[in-house]
């Protein structure tokens, strides 16, 4: 299919398979709101596993700075994004042509990402513990040293996001039919990750090109505030490609694989991808929210039975993120002598 048919292939905004929820009755701790939401969000996940929040609390400067930065970051001469280039556990700057996205359920993608990222994840000193001796999987930031602006807007960013995210997971449990605090241990100090990313304009991409090939998400849950052009599409069961609705100051959410191993693929990971066909560049700030590296992820009692065992073997997120990491990245295929 050329792109402009795949174009008009795509379907607008459907609110219906994916909704928009209003979360602040929750969050202000409004009686019979935690379980309502829930049930919503139980809908949504056995749908299209997307879903869109609203009254989230996050100021809308939060968001404004962390785009702005964003975008004055990807400006800047190649040479300086290199210096802050990622090393083994993808923190920093991964330039174009640095991820090939083979773990697809829906495409056999064979050609990098038309765009350029940068991973920000929990913001710790040199002496912590977890660096200090040396813990897989954690290390420090990459901040440009000359951009101070750059690492306040994320770091504020990044708490404030954690904050609101965590709080949740309470209703994620509810809507698996267990109690509130079911996930408190694994949720205690939560894997979180910031990706900004550049996709520029790709009005004419080649076959089997995206800015984002199709995939599913990796973590627990996935919060992309709203950009200001478009470019991201939801595969639904039925194989249609749609759009979530666009409404400004809000969150598309998404599951992620640990969501579908915790459920025994009662909410399972929708593939999506990006296409950006607008004219200008388009940013993203996806937030990634996952449970503790070391926390055992196996499917919950809810979700298994006699007639329904378990899809999955217990895991942790640790050693499930680090196969995903050598598998999809190059550097780290090159670092574990993997070929291609």
């Amino acid at each position: 299919m050329s792109a402009a048919a795949e174009l008009s292939a795509v379907a607008a905004a459907d609110h219906g398979r994916i909704p928009v929820l209003d979360i602040g009755s929750y969050l202000a701790g409004n009686a019979g709101a935690a379980a309502a939401l829930a049930r919503a969000v139980a809908r949504a996940c056995e749908d299209t596993g997307f879903l869109v929040i609203a009254d989230h609390g996050i100021p809308p400067r939060l968001v404004e700075d962390t785009f702005a930065v964003a975008a004055r970051f990807f400006a800047r001469p190649e040479a300086d994004k290199l210096a802050l280039k990622v090393g083994r556990y993808n923190i920093g700057y991964l330039p174009f042509g640095g991820q090939i996205v083979r773990h697809s359920p829906v495409n056999r993608n064979t050609k990098p990402n038309f765009s350029e990222s940068f991973y920000i994840t929990r913001d710790r000193d040199p002496e912590h513990p977890d660096i200090v001796n040396e813990k897989p999987l954690v290390d420090l930031n990459r901040w440009p040293p000359d951009m101070s602006e750059f690492r306040a807007a994320a770091t504020v960013y990044y708490t404030a996001m954690e904050s609101m995210t965590t709080r949740l997971v309470p209703v994620v449990a509810m809507a698996l039919d267990l109690s509130p605090d079911y996930f408190a241990e694994a949720f205690a100090e939560p894997n979180c990750t910031i990706r900004l990313i550049h996709y520029p304009p790709h009005p004419n991409p080649e076959d089997n090109e995206f800015g984002f090939a199709p995939h599913t998400d990796n973590n627990f849950l996935t919060f992309l505030a709203q950009s200001a052009l478009p470019g991201l599409e939801v595969r639904t069961a039925e194989g249609e490609w749609i759009r979530p609705p666009a409404v400004p100051g809000t969150f598309v959410v998404n599951t992620g694989a640990m969501l579908a191993r915790y459920s025994n693929d009662r909410f399972r990971p929708t593939p999506h991808r990006v296409i950006n066909r607008d004219g200008a560049s388009r940013y993203a700030i996806p937030f990634f929210l996952g449970p503790n590296h070391d926390v055992v992820v196996e499917p919950v009692p809810t979700c298994v039975g006699p007639e329904n065992p378990p899809r999955y073997e217990p895991t942790t997120y640790g050693a499930f993120t680090q196969r995903l990491l050598t598998l999809n990245f190059a550097h780290r295929r090159a670092d574990s002598g993997a070929t291609q």
